[in-house]
């Protein structure tokens, strides 16, 4: 584990919404301005999703700022790129997909090493009961952390 990992981008959303299942780490085909926008930290997936089709791996709505000394080589902000995994890792997932309720979801984009990943998560929608459950565990947390903490400056 002797790789560096720098973080870009995170969705929190996405563990608030959904229970992760399983997680995968995929490539990203990108082209050289966007690699150097994503260096400055200009990306954003917080409304990207996932599609399978004919056994590729794309991801929609993922949104990479144009590099600001890019001019003509910047491609659109928005344009769908593809995702590179293993075919026997695309099977596994479009097989799962097929039970009810999954879904896949980008969950972080980071640098490990000089390539660009990210991290997709295999993922089934969270019912709201299961969200206010969630925030309530949150609070009480927080609550106690708030009341040691007082406890101790005394």
């Amino acid at each position: 584990m002797g790789e560096n990992i720098k973080l870009i981008a995170n969705n929190k959303k996405a563990y608030h919404d959904y229970f992760i299942e399983d997680k995968y780490e995929a490539g990203i085909s990108l082209h050289g301005t966007e690699v150097k926008s994503l260096r400055a930290g200009k990306c954003s997936i917080k409304e990207s999703f996932i599609k399978i089709e004919n056994g590729e791996m794309f991801i929609y709505g993922m949104h990479i700022s144009p590099y600001e000394k890019g001019n003509i080589f910047n491609k659109d902000p928005l344009r769908v790129r593809k995702l590179l995994l293993h075919k026997y890792q695309i099977n596994k997932i479009n097989g799962q997909l097929s039970m009810k309720g999954y879904t896949i979801v980008p969950l972080q984009v980071y640098f490990k090493g000089s390539l660009v990943k990210l991290e997709i998560g295999l993922a089934k929608g969270k019912k709201l009961y299961d969200k206010r459950e969630a925030i309530a565990k949150k609070d009480m947390r927080r609550e106690t952390e708030r009341e040691f903490k007082v406890k101790n400056l005394y």
